[in-house]
């Protein structure tokens, strides 16, 4: 995770263009952190086979040694297998270790993070590891050990020989494993900014500022601090997807000056998020559906 006093490399630097139209800088997660974020996962994973081992021990006598056999790996397999799938489904692409490490998995395209991407990503990390260690730890013969021990070191090699650091999943998923500090609400633009007359008319619905999170209002923040040659049409560009993504229309039906709309609605969807954090309701981005 790189220290907020310390800008990333310039490697690690990717640029994605969102569904709004703007391009956003990220920083790809390092090795270690992601391998730290595996492990944390697994050792998670662990303690709940272990609870289903001592739970099936204790029905032992009750059921039947085969059945309690069978109920044990049929629990083993969905913990293993959907673990990763259901966190990264509910979390918005994070798991308990990635969200230690601040990590996050996203499109490469900008897009949602899709569950079928999701499911892809996981489906392939049978292959890279679930599946070489049952069979080493099934007793396999010595070749077949060896050549799942080769599987498993090239498969897990494979982030060290691409520049955006992907393992097979992320390939095959088309996503990234970036970092993700937790977002916090900035110094307010809006109090910086000069007001516009047209701000006393520009009124939004609770439902409309229901749509957006924390990040899209710093995105938002970018894109108001703009101040190059094609700042004027990239604001203009995500007004309009804005009023069209929330609804909004303009009460004369006359078009309303890009920033004078940004401003306001700025303005209306800050402060619509920090009453809801007063009621510890935090919603990240607009995705999330807590």
């Amino acid at each position: 995770m790189t220290d907020a006093t310390t800008a990333p490399s310039p490697r690690m630097q990717r640029s994605i263009t969102t569904p709004e139209g703007v391009m956003l800088h990220v920083t790809l997660a390092g090795r270690g952190e992601r391998f730290t974020a595996v492990i944390i996962d697994l050792a998670i994973i662990g303690a709940i086979l272990t609870a289903i081992v001592a739970v099936v021990i204790a029905v032992w006598s009750d059921i039947g040694g085969n059945w309690a056999m069978s109920l044990a790996i049929v629990l083993s397999f969905g913990v293993r297998s959907f673990y990763f799938m259901f966190f990264e489904l509910r979390w918005q692409g994070t798991t308990p270790g990635k969200r230690l490490l601040e990590l996050r998995v996203i499109d490469r395209a900008g897009g949602q993070l899709r569950p079928n991407a999701i499911f892809a990503r996981n489906l392939m990390r049978e292959v890279e590891l679930f599946i070489p260690l049952s069979l080493i730890l099934g007793g396999a013969s010595m070749m077949e050990n060896l050549f799942s021990l080769l599987w498993i070191g090239v498969l897990v090699a494979l982030p060290f020989f691409n520049r955006d650091r992907l393992r097979g999943g992320d390939i095959i998923a088309g996503t990234w494993v970036v970092e993700t500090p937790k977002a916090e609400l900035l110094p307010d633009i809006a109090e910086t900014q000069p007001k516009n007359e047209l701000n006393a008319v520009i009124q939004f619905t609770p439902e409309q500022l229901s749509i957006y999170g924390v990040y899209e209002l710093q995105t938002l923040e970018q894109v108001m601090r703009q101040d190059g040659e094609n700042s004027a049409a990239t604001k203009s560009t995500v007004a309009l997807t804005i009023q069209g993504k929330i609804g909004w229309q303009s009460p004369d039906e006359q078009p309303v000056d890009p920033s004078a709309f940004l401003q306001a609605f700025y303005a209306a969807q800050r402060g619509n998020l920090e009453r809801n954090v007063l009621f510890g309701k935090r919603r990240e981005n607009k995705f999330d559906k807590n």
